[in-house]
């Protein structure tokens, strides 16, 4: 009931992507850039929403069009998903530690995209992945998730922590947001009555 798929198709990308709200956390994803698809795993586990995604991009250029266009089409995804967003929880909250990193995000799915962004990476790569591209990642999923994102750190040396961290944080925080609420679930989250 609450699943999506996407194609995009550009001359920079070819995106097929499918997700599942109601799901266990499985994933199947292949983009071409390694440490991104162990990002996109964590984030499937985390926030128990089944993804599977296939990205073919301009990755003889530099992988920045393939990070970013994954974005847009999860965050268009999740919207289709969320259809009028009745019945979920609306707002989700993590801190999420992984070693010397601390990573806190809050979400709303308002409908209202904005990005609060308080990381600061030490390196300017993680291996081959240029640590710009986190951010980039998850400016296009809130701006085309309509989702209002905050995300600080609070603590970090190691630049794959804080990464992991985040996208860690990011999952647990949707899946506390995407949740059917149980006291509420034939009602919109608003007092507008819609989202």
């Amino acid at each position: 009931m609450r699943k999506a798929r996407i194609a995009r198709k550009t001359a920079e990308t070819d995106i097929e992507l499918t997700v599942n709200l109601d799901g266990s956390g499985s994933y199947d994803i292949r983009t071409g850039v390694g440490f991104f698809d162990h990002m996109l795993d964590q984030l499937a586990r985390h926030s128990l929403i089944d993804i599977t995604l296939r990205a073919e991009g301009d990755l003889h250029i530099d992988d920045h069009h393939t990070v970013e266009d994954c974005g847009i089409a999860l965050g268009q995804a999740l919207a289709q998903a969320l259809g009028d967003k009745r019945g979920i929880r609306r707002y989700g909250e993590c801190a999420l530690p992984m070693d010397d990193a601390q990573v806190r995000c809050a979400l709303d799915l308002s409908g209202r995209p904005y990005l609060v962004w308080n990381l600061a990476f030490p390196t300017s790569k993680i291996g081959a992945f240029d640590t710009e591209l986190v951010r980039e990642f998850f400016q296009a999923l809130a701006t085309h998730g309509g989702i209002t994102l905050h995300l600080d750190m609070v603590h970090g040396l190691n630049s794959h922590h804080i990464a992991e961290a985040a996208f860690k944080a990011v999952a647990r925080a949707l899946r506390m947001a995407v949740e059917v609420d149980p006291r509420k679930a034939d009602a919109i989250p608003s007092t507008k009555g819609m989202l």
